[in-house]
């Protein structure tokens, strides 16, 4: 075709009726935009309580911060996700508390003292590290109290004296 015939074949098109209807699409992004912004999260942290555990409801009034995780569920205790004590009928075995001192969890006490040990080495070659002695410490609502004393007492003895307790927020 040449630019004589394509002229010719423009000025005898008729113009479309066709109109891009956009409101629906409009309604669209703003929907998912507004999902987005509800579920964005400002906390670099992320707290996953497992399936069997359910978090205290409080008031909060600062974001969680990037530290040691320690979760006491009813199942037992976990350290970074890792078990380090079972828990039988929904508490501590004998075995697992210190006969001179029964507030003392041994296996809990060496997983943190090595953890802290890595963190003091590391800090000692990269100075940005340090260690600050914080914990995050999820904890089901329906443990007793005397579990959750043994294992800030613990924590505190292994140089994780400033223990943060995970709640769920509430809303008002």
């Amino acid at each position: 075709m040449n630019n004589s015939g394509m002229r010719s074949y423009m000025e005898r098109r008729l113009p479309s009726s066709f109109k891009i209807q956009i409101t629906s699409m409009v309604d669209m992004f703003v929907i998912i935009l507004v999902f987005l912004i509800k579920s964005y999260s400002t906390s670099p942290i992320n707290i996953q309580p497992t399936q069997d555990m359910t978090l205290p409801v409080s008031s909060v009034d600062a974001d969680p911060i990037d530290v040691v995780k320690l979760m006491v569920s009813k199942k037992g205790i976990f350290l970074e996700e890792k078990k380090v004590i079972d828990f039988e009928n929904g508490g501590l075995m004998k075995k697992d508390l210190d006969t001179n001192d029964p507030l003392f969890i041994a296996a809990l006490f060496k997983e943190l003292d090595t953890k802290a040990k890595m963190v003091k080495d590391i800090s000692k070659v990269n100075d940005t590290l340090e260690f600050d002695g914080k914990i995050l410490m999820q904890a089901d609502k329906d443990l007793a109290y005397s579990i959750l004393q043994k294992v800030m007492y613990t924590s505190m003895l292994a140089g994780y004296s400033d223990v943060k307790l995970a709640v769920n927020a509430k809303d008002f």
